[in-house]
This record gives structure tokens, sequence and C-alpha cells, in this order.
């Protein structure tokens, strides 16, 4: 089982104003409630880790979970708030944030909240992005981490939010020390760029494997996947698509890849040591699908195993 580990929020997306206001659709979201969601849609077995309102906006968070397949058994209900993402979409599908977050209720775990020992079958955790940056919740994923690491897979997914984060110096150093526990970090060209300031993303992508991690990806939206692992890098192309939005194609991709590892049976700490060209080409390119289908598609709608076969085929 993957036992992914962040915030769940609501996304207000809303439209071109009228003369009335601005019509909106609320949906669930956020980053590692995406790639539990796509877990549970690509038919791998997964949980959610996180603490969720009792509002209503919960309370469909924990049934958009349940009716994936994803497990609730490590989910804590409280009065907090939902956080409320405003997202307008720019004429290039490109979204746009602006968070509504303090008190919320998916920042409130603590480390003291934690389950006092994972079952043997949680083979990886999949942790990231504001999460790792507000309080408590990022000393309660810290904790954990460094916890579990070596004994299961960790994966790790930045996904930069700024204005929520507030100070990116503090958030670097903390994601530069979780660096030290992950077997796996996925990361897009914009999140080296916030982090770093720079664009050489092969040089990023090697640092970081010299200071733990065995896989490192970052996508580059529509030129494709770039992984460094074991001595080299490797690109893959992205598929061609007509887009709708980008809203959850990082976090599909994550699901993805962790699903073909766990499909593979690789999803475990020598598993990922040892992963070939050939694996993370097939684990790139599958990875890639998943995303490319979201982007097809209104907000974070993750596709299923099959349909993510049924794309690579066609394209094949």
């Amino acid at each position: 089982m993957i036992l992914v580990t962040g915030e769940a929020l609501i996304d207000l997306f809303i439209g071109t104003a009228t003369t009335t206001g601005f019509p909106a659709e609320a949906v669930a979201g956020g980053s590692p409630f995406n790639v539990a969601l796509g877990l549970g849609r690509l038919g791998r077995p997964a949980a959610f880790l996180s603490t969720l309102s009792n509002d209503v906006f919960g309370t469909f968070l924990a049934e958009k979970l349940a009716e994936s397949g994803v497990s609730l058994d490590y989910i804590q209900r409280l009065p907090n708030v939902t956080t409320l993402s405003v997202v307008a979409t720019s004429p290039t599908g490109q979204p746009q944030y602006s968070f509504y977050a303090p008190n919320s209720a998916d920042r409130a775990l603590t480390p003291e909240a934690l389950p006092a020992e994972l079952p043997a079958d949680v083979n990886a955790i999949a942790a990231g992005s504001y999460a790792l940056g507000v309080e408590p919740i990022a000393s309660a994923i810290e904790a954990l981490l460094h916890r579990e690491a070596r004994s299961r897979v960790i994966s790790l997914d930045p996904n930069v939010r700024p204005r929520v984060v507030g100070d990116l110096t503090a958030y670097g150093e903390r994601f530069e020390r979780l660096l030290a526990y992950a077997d796996i970090v996925k990361a897009s060209d914009e999140d080296v760029e916030l982090l770093y300031g720079t664009h050489d993303l092969a040089s990023a992508a090697r640092s970081w494997l010299q200071r733990g991690p065995k896989l490192v990806i970052i996508t580059r939206g529509e030129k494709g996947p770039l992984a460094a692992f074991g001595d080299g890098v490797l690109e893959r192309p992205a598929p061609r698509i007509d887009v709708v939005d980008t809203v959850g194609a990082g976090d599909t991709f994550q699901a993805g890849l962790l699903a073909w590892l766990d499909g593979e049976g690789l999803l475990m700490p020598q598993g990922i040591a040892g992963l070939d060209e050939a694996q993370v080409t097939d684990a790139l390119d599958f990875s890639a699908a998943a995303a490319a289908i979201v982007c097809t598609r209104r907000g974070a709608n993750p596709p299923s195993w099959a349909e993510v076969e049924r794309f690579m085929a066609e394209r094949a």
C-alpha cells in the first residue's frame, strides 16, 4: 500500500466575470490528495494520511477518496474549516492560484497524532506540496519520513506554492533536509527555478541524487520529463495533445510513476536503487501518458489504468 500524506482542499474554479459576478465550480483538490486519488483510479492500494474538516467540504473530500478506493483509515476529522484555492485559468491553460487557508484543517496534523507504527503492507510514503512548509503538518511529515526512511520508499514532490508557504528560504531548507530521507524526488521545472533560481535542470537533478535519492524526475510540460538515476540522465518526449488545462497534471504524473513502479514490484528501496534505463523509460512514458490525459480534461480528473494503456496504444 502507498500512504500519501499532505494537504486536501477545495479548488474553486472561477470563470470570466459577468455583470452579476463570477461563475464558479468547486471541486476536490490539493496536490497530495490528487496523488492519492490518482493511485486509487489506477487500481493501486493507497491510503491518505491527513486531517480533514468536519464541514461539508471535508465530507466531500473524504467521499471522493472513498469512491476511488483510497483507504480513509489514516484520516482524522477536525472542526477547522477547509482550505479554499481559487483557480483562474490563463488563456494557455495554466492555473493561477489564490489560497484562503488560515487555521484550516489540512495543515493541522501534529507529530503527536501520527500513527505509532505503520503496518508491513505500507511499502511507500508519498509526501509533498505546501504541507511541507506550513505548521504543524510540516513537522509531522518530517518526523514521519525520518522515522520510516530506508524501511519504505519515500517519494517527495515539492510542488512549490510561494503564496502559501511564504518564506521560500525556510521551505527550501526543510526540503533539503527531507532529501536525505527520499528514494524518489519528482519536481517540475518551475519548482527548480523557484527553489534554486536555475534553468539547468540536469545539474539540479544530479545534485539531488548526491543527497540521497536514487531517482530524480523533473517534469518540463510539453518538453517531456527528465530523469536522473545512477550515472545518467534520460529525457523522454511528452505526448502531443490539445490542452484544456494543466490542473493536476504533475500530481497525476506522480501517481502514474508510483503506480507503475508498484505494479512492476519495484516500489521498494532496493527496487528503486536498481532501476535500469529500460525500466525508467517505461515508467516515464506511462506517467507522461497519465498526465497528458488529465490535461485534456477540466480539473484534476485522473485516468484509470485501462485509459492510460488505451491512450498509449493509440499513439504507438
